[in-house]
């Protein structure tokens, strides 16, 4: 058995499939967890004998991975990748079937994604301090997630010539090296203009080697990392005390939920966000469902007897299994 198959593997995502390197370290990290499992249970000699793996083996992965409390979510991506793997070694001849194509994907809990309510919005986004460069950079972060739904590794990957204020727009790189174009707001656009003018040229000043493209700079004048934007918007919900889940992606879940209750359409939210798939957005539709509920519950003068449950301090009420 050709030893390498796991390496030409990775070299068929990063050159044939064009995946970005994030989700290319992804599966490599599944591949190499499913073949140490295959050296724990079978021995080294036999690790990596791809064409022996049955789909009682992928059953017992899956099972050992439960074992040692793996989410469902964990679990299923790992299937995913192995499914992938095996696709893979099929067309090269490799093996005769795709064991994992037929086991069973763990069923997924229910999870509604975070979000902040419109109300709790605007306190978020005045939470950095404006006088200082550093407050410049992290307010045009903000507005520019909420604004426009990206994600935060096209946000750190922006470059200023992807700007165009006068058609309020900006170009981003997604998922698969895919274009897209975003639209901005006017408080997003301002945010931007100031920082470009202001915090981004003084942040220039510092670096002895600055990353005269980026749009968005570290301390040190070079491109922000995700890390750093995960950083800064932890210490903004801890400023604002919004929920301790909210993250740099969720503002991406606000930016859709918003778009939706405001009567935008799927496919307009779709295209915005750069997914590939419709039934990728429709989670933003159970969130509108509940938020509808909740506004009933507290408005509606006979939709309980008992009263709307009481809200902890910031508006925000957990989701039960029931409403679900």
């Amino acid at each position: 058995m050709h030893a390498g198959w796991q390496d030409d593997f990775l070299r068929y995502l990063t050159d044939v499939r064009r995946l970005s390197p994030n989700t290319v370290e992804a599966y490599a990290n599944d591949v190499n967890q499913f073949a140490d499992y295959l050296a724990a249970n079978w021995g080294e000699d036999r690790a990596y004998n791809w064409s022996a793996v049955s789909y009682r083996t992928i059953r017992g992965f899956l099972a050992d991975l439960s074992q040692r409390h793996y989410s469902r979510a964990s679990m299923g991506r790992k299937l995913a990748a192995l499914r992938t793997f095996f696709r893979y070694l099929l067309t090269e001849n490799a093996v005769t079937q795709n064991p994992a194509a037929v086991a069973p994907t763990p069923r997924q809990e229910q999870h509604l994604p975070e979000y902040l309510y419109a109300e709790e919005v605007e306190q978020f986004l005045s939470a950095p301090d404006e006088n200082t460069a550093l407050g410049e950079r992290d307010r045009a972060i903000l507005e520019l997630l909420y604004a426009t739904g990206v994600r935060v590794s096209e946000l750190v990957a922006m470059d200023v010539d992807a700007l165009d204020f006068e058609q309020r727009q900006v170009r981003v790189i997604g998922k698969g090296n895919r274009e897209r174009v975003v639209l901005m707001g006017d408080r997003a656009i301002a945010a931007l203009r100031r920082y470009l003018a202001s915090g981004r040229k003084e942040l220039l000043r510092r670096a002895q080697s600055p990353d005269e493209s980026a749009v968005f700079l570290n301390k040190s004048g070079g491109r922000l990392s995700v890390r750093g934007v995960q950083q800064r918007v932890h210490r903004y919900v801890l400023e604002t005390a919004a929920s301790s889940r909210i993250t740099p992606h969720a503002m991406r879940h606000t930016f859709a939920t918003h778009m939706l209750d405001g009567g935008a359409d799927l496919r307009a939210i779709q295209a915005l966000l750069g997914h590939k798939s419709l039934s990728t957005v429709g989670i933003y539709t159970h969130l509108t469902t509940e938020r509808m509920k909740q506004v009933y519950a507290a408005a509606h003068p006979l939709a309980d007897d008992a009263g709307p449950e009481e809200s902890p301090p910031g508006g925000r009420r957990r989701v039960t299994e029931d409403e679900q």
